[in-house]
């Protein structure tokens, strides 16, 4: 590339959206280290008793801060784990709208829109969880058996993997061109592009939330289980044999909940 030839917008997309998958992903492992890693941490339900491991994340004072925090701590674990299975789709965009004026923000708009979903969803997984500890805290036989909740989580995502939603939304992840054209209407370009991320997000959510609340099984706070379960989603909505990788999750999933049952009953 000589001096005089500008550097395209398709030359610098990828290296971007990979800088800020990375940045996030660093981001994430020097919160883990820090002494403020207990609001991306929920423990492990799978311990043999929830009394061993508390729910972290709560501390003694008011609720809103400790949200916020949770909150932005999701949105970097999204930012590390979705945005990589976004990018045929974030691609495609990018080419639609690449004579555009503002393709910059329509682009950021549809992140922001996508994002937004799996927050929402985040935050309501989050209320959902702190109710069920505190829940569990007045049960006698569930505080020393925390591990049943763990296992009753795996077989929900496990028997999830077979049901038809799950495929339903994951063609449409799969389809970002045919997405796109059924839902892109170039008019109000900006609420557009962030209603398409919505429109996305929702469907991602969709095929995908069973996988997501496994962080609450083993950890939301591990970088290791984040790294692997998002791996397993992108594969699942860019490889060919998506739906026998679905299935073979749901098969491993469900057998680790027997493995559970059986070593906490026996």
């Amino acid at each position: 590339m000589t001096a005089e030839q500008p550097i395209s917008h398709r030359s610098l997309f990828l290296p971007i959206v990979g800088g800020l998958t990375v940045l996030a992903w660093a981001a994430l492992f020097l919160w883990e280290q820090s002494p403020y890693g207990r609001y991306l941490d929920h423990g492990d339900w799978t311990a043999i008793g929830i009394a061993a491991s508390i729910c972290r994340v709560i501390p003694a004072g008011p609720v809103v801060v400790p949200l916020l925090l949770y909150a932005a701590g999701w949105l970097l674990m999204l930012s590390a784990m979705m945005l990589p299975t976004t990018l045929p789709l974030l691609e495609m965009f990018r080419r639609l709208t690449a004579d555009r004026r503002h393709r910059a923000k329509l682009v950021a708009l549809l992140i922001a829109g996508y994002l937004m979903v799996w927050s929402a969803f985040g935050i309501a997984v989050h209320l959902v969880d702190r109710l069920l500890h505190e829940v569990v805290a007045r049960l006698d036989w569930l505080t020393f058996n925390g591990w049943a909740v763990g296992a009753a989580v795996l077989v929900l995502a496990g028997a999830f993997q077979f049901s038809a939603l799950k495929y339903r939304c994951l063609d449409k992840c799969r389809s970002p061109r045919s997405f796109i054209v059924a839902h892109w209407r170039g008019g109000a370009e900006a609420w557009h592009a962030f209603r398409l991320g919505i429109d996305h997000g929702a469907f991602c959510v969709g095929c995908c939330w069973a996988i997501m609340l496994l962080m609450f099984v083993v950890g939301t706070g591990n970088v290791g289980w984040m790294l692997v379960l998002g791996v397993l989603m992108a594969l699942e909505k860019n490889v060919p044999w998506a739906r026998r990788l679905s299935k073979l999750l749901g098969v491993a999933l469900l057998a680790w909940a027997g493995a559970i049952l059986l070593a906490h009953t026996i």
